[in-house]
């Protein structure tokens, strides 16, 4: 347990997704923000003028060389999402504990790497995979370890989200920005992590599947994929089925059920405020109740009410973290290096089945170091500059030609103008 008698000097390494967690850090009372790092300076600005009127002075770096230097004891990592892993390397091997934001990282390689830099080091690495903690994912964790509702069987998770419009103010019409070169597989644990948190069970094998392009999502500058799907198995043989993307839907649909031994529970799908269905078997076969409710926080619940933002979500990753670092009960909740490993490289694996028509793929299980140097030198993937001579397709669709810079220009000026595709 870390012994203080202050508060927990924090920094955030993103301006724009780490605005949430400037927000519960600017309100904690267990921890303070001390530094925030971005590249685009209005953010900067705006998340000073936040620390002055709660009342704090914060310094704003525009390098991580300079941020890392100041004096904190933990990093928040909302930079992009390909660059998790290789920041909380950095920042942890600079003595700072890690709360990383989606996605863990980029290649197995990396898995390895933060796998063995946060046990060499021994400091706290989180993983903030809020779809985890929205009001009714959270319940849904708390009820599955009560054993009420038996081992798992199946379930289903889904995370459907259209981009288009906001495409302009999420790639600023660079080429190579993370989300176009997007495998349609990788962003998966918005979908599948939740099942995993529930459940607490390993993944052990997947397939991946992939959906046809949409025109539309070219013309924007994808060059990968647009929706992937994962069908995942579970260490005790249950199957989870995984699917998220770009796909047409308003309200996007955020969505999970899991079928188990004693009976059920399943999300409503267009509403986060609608009720939790608990499906529970009695002593007759066939023969059960229903409960339809909607959960209420039972941890640090008046905070939590304080910020909405992803069904509730956004307050717990963070808190979670805080929690661990300071060694308390509630710090159990925070998502571990194995865990967060565990949900991303299933989207990486996914890739290459996808690419290989749809074979299984074993999920390796790096908790074990002898499993390990089978994937230490692995950097497979989209990026030329991780990947080298082990670059991957983007897509099992392949582009006919590249596409035209013109089409990035549109969606830059789009960006520049402040405006939706």
């Amino acid at each position: 347990m870390e012994t203080l008698n202050r508060k927990l000097r924090i920094g955030v390494f993103g301006g724009a997704r780490g605005r949430t967690m400037i927000d519960v850090l600017l309100n904690h009372p267990d921890a303070e923000l001390v530094a925030v790092c971005d590249k685009f300076t209005p953010l900067l600005d705006s998340a000073k003028e936040a620390a002055r009127e709660n009342g704090m002075d914060i310094a704003v770096y525009e390098t991580f060389e300079e941020f890392i230097r100041h004096d904190m004891d933990a990093v928040v990592l909302a930079n992009y999402a390909t660059e998790h892993a290789t920041y909380a390397i950095k920042c942890m091997r600079a003595g700072k504990h890690v709360l990383s934001e989606v996605l863990p990282c980029e290649t197995m390689a990396q898995a390895v790497e933060l796998i063995e830099t946060v046990e060499e080091t021994g400091l706290v690495y989180a993983y903030a995979e809020n779809y985890c903690y929205m009001t009714h994912t959270f319940e849904m964790w708390r009820r599955y370890k009560t054993g009420e509702i038996g081992d798992v069987m199946y379930g289903e998770g889904e995370y459907i989200h259209d981009c288009s419009a906001i495409w302009p103010s999420i790639t600023y019409g660079e080429r190579n920005h993370w989300r176009n070169l997007l495998t349609p597989t990788f962003y998966c644990t918005h979908s599948l992590g939740p099942l995993i948190t529930i459940t607490g069970l390993r993944p052990v094998r997947v397939v991946g599947f992939e959906m046809n392009h949409p025109e539309e999502m070219r013309s924007l500058g994808l060059i990968g994929g647009s929706a992937g799907l994962e069908i995942v198995t579970l260490e005790n043989g249950a199957i989870m089925k995984s699917v998220h993307g770009y796909m047409k839907r308003e309200p996007g649909s955020v969505n999970y059920e899991l079928y188990c031994t004693k009976g059920m529970m399943e999300t409503g799908r267009l509403d986060p405020l609608e009720p939790l269905n608990v499906y529970k078997e009695g002593d007759q076969r066939c023969i059960g109740d229903w409960e339809h409710y909607t959960p209420e926080p039972k941890i640090a619940a008046e905070e939590a009410k304080m910020y909405d933002g992803h069904g509730g979500s956004d307050f717990y990753s963070t808190h979670f973290f805080i929690e661990k670092i300071l060694g308390r009960p509630n710090g159990a909740w925070s998502i571990d290096v194995y865990t967060a490993v565990d949900m991303g490289i299933c989207g990486l694996l996914a890739h290459r089945s996808l690419l290989n028509g749809n074979i299984p793929m074993e999920v390796p299980n790096l908790r074990n170091k002898e499993e390990r140097d089978a994937w230490r030198n692995d950097n497979a993937c989209t990026n030329p500059e991780v990947a080298g001579d082990q670059l991957l397709p983007a897509s099992s669709y392949p582009l006919d030609e590249p596409i035209p810079d013109s089409v990035y220009d549109y969606v830059r000026q789009l960006w520049l103008e402040d405006k939706n595709a």
